[in-house]
Order: C-alpha cells, then structure tokens, then sequence
C-alpha cells in the first residue's frame, strides 16, 4: 500500500473480531473507519480511544449493509473523511442456523447480502479510490464456504460465493488491487450460543490443535495480507487449527 497514513474501512468493526481487527491495524498506524450497523455505542467508544492514543486517527460510519444503495455513501463518506481508501476489510456477517426445510426468503436475502453482496458492491463502489492508491481488498471468509456446517445451508453457500467473489476481483481488479481472504475456523463462540459444553467440546475435539483460535490471529493474517503480502493476490487464508483437514 501507499506510504502516506494509509485509510483502511472494517465493516462490522464495532465488536468481536472487527474490533480486533480495527486495534491491530490502528497499532500499526493506519487511520480506521469504524463502520457498525447496530452498535453505535460501542463504535462511537472504540474510535474514542483510537483518536486519544492519536488524534484524528478514527472515524465511525454507520450503514445497513442490507440497503445498497447505501454502500456507495459509506464509501463516499470514508473517502471524504481523509481525502483517500487505501485497504477495505469486508468483515461484517450475518450468521445463523437455517434448516432447510424452514428457511425464509428473509433468510436468505439477510446472509446473501451481508456476506456477498455488500462485499461485492463496496468493492465496486472503492474500486477507483483503491486502484489509485494500489490499495487492497481482504474478505473476512470462514472455512464452511468450502466444508458445510449442517443446518446452515444458506450460510455456507453465501461464503461459497464470496471465496469466488475473492478470487474473481483478484483477476479483474489486478494489477494496481489485490484482493485475498482470511478462512477462520473455531475463533470464538457465536454470540447468545446455545452449545452446550458438550457441544463445544465436540467441535474441539475434530480440531487437530485441540483448541479455539484468538481474534488477535485473525487480526494478524489481515494485517499479513495487508502489508507483507504484496505478491499474492486472489488467495484464501485458513487460519483453523487445522480443522479444514479434519473428514
């Protein structure tokens, strides 16, 4: 990326991995748009405390990733904050059980434009800003784009298509853009989880490291892709304990 203060947009950074996401690139001296959706509070406290460890260094954006037209404001307005974009992080997602037997046009609507709309269209909306500053692209994936998880049929079919979507923009926005994805597998527990202990021992047992992954990795494979990566394009990161290798 440039070597003016680059400007990186992390949808979803309000909380849980987005805001890891958020701190370890503020650490590394970019300035962050904080985009949230329902969570003003907490974005609004965390870009406080990246502007007090060094001011005008943050900025929160809030957007309904489900309304497209609304994406090209985001991106206007990101733009607008600092004169540039120079990386977008598309780690806003809609998860949840849906057995296929009840799954509702909602449903569907919900994880489809979450998970690949939203990154499609703000990329597109980015896509000149990007191209001028040699920016990058880095698509928050999950290893069940690739393995199914059972009951979340319109989920893993959505991050599917947002692996192709990776690999698709890395050859059409080549070569002033790279775009690369990061695959995490069990990092923490979905929010209001109803797994039992059990459970979750179960899902740590079929990993081959025998336990969860840290937000903080996630964080540094984007912070890789971002910075250390400059000859890899169009790539897919599992960052899973091995799990992906499990049958």
């Amino acid at each position: 990326m440039s070597k003016e203060i680059p400007v990186v947009l992390i949808t979803g950074a309000a909380k849980r991995i987005g805001a890891v996401i958020a701190q370890s690139l503020h650490m590394r001296g970019c300035r962050i748009i904080v985009h949230y959706y329902h969570s003003e509070s907490t974005a609004k406290n965390l870009v406080a405390e990246f502007n007090q460890q060094r001011p005008d260094s943050a900025h929160a954006i809030c957007a309904d990733l489900t309304q497209l037209e609304r994406l090209r404001l985001l991106i206007e307005e990101s733009v607008g904050r600092w004169g540039r974009l120079d990386a977008l992080v598309n780690n806003a997602s809609s998860f949840y059980p849906t057995p296929v037997s009840k799954i509702t046009e909602e449903q569907w609507l919900d994880l489809m434009h979450t998970n690949l709309a939203a990154p499609l269209f703000l990329a597109q909306c980015a896509q000149s800003e990007l191209h001028k500053n040699h920016g990058c692209v880095v698509n928050i994936s999950d290893i069940h784009g690739e393995r199914p998880l059972k009951n979340h049929t319109v989920y893993c079919c959505a991050k599917a298509a947002q692996n192709m979507l990776t690999k698709s923009l890395a050859r059409e926005f080549a070569p002033q853009i790279r775009v690369n994805a990061v695959a995490p597998g069990a990092i923490i527990w979905p929010n209001n989880s109803s797994m039992d202990d059990k459970t979750q021992q179960q899902i740590l047992d079929r990993i081959p490291l025998n336990r969860l992954g840290t937000p903080q990795q996630i964080a540094k494979a984007v912070e890789f892709l971002l910075f250390d990566a400059s000859y890899m394009t169009g790539q897919i990161i599992y960052v899973d304990g091995g799990r992906s290798l499990q049958d």
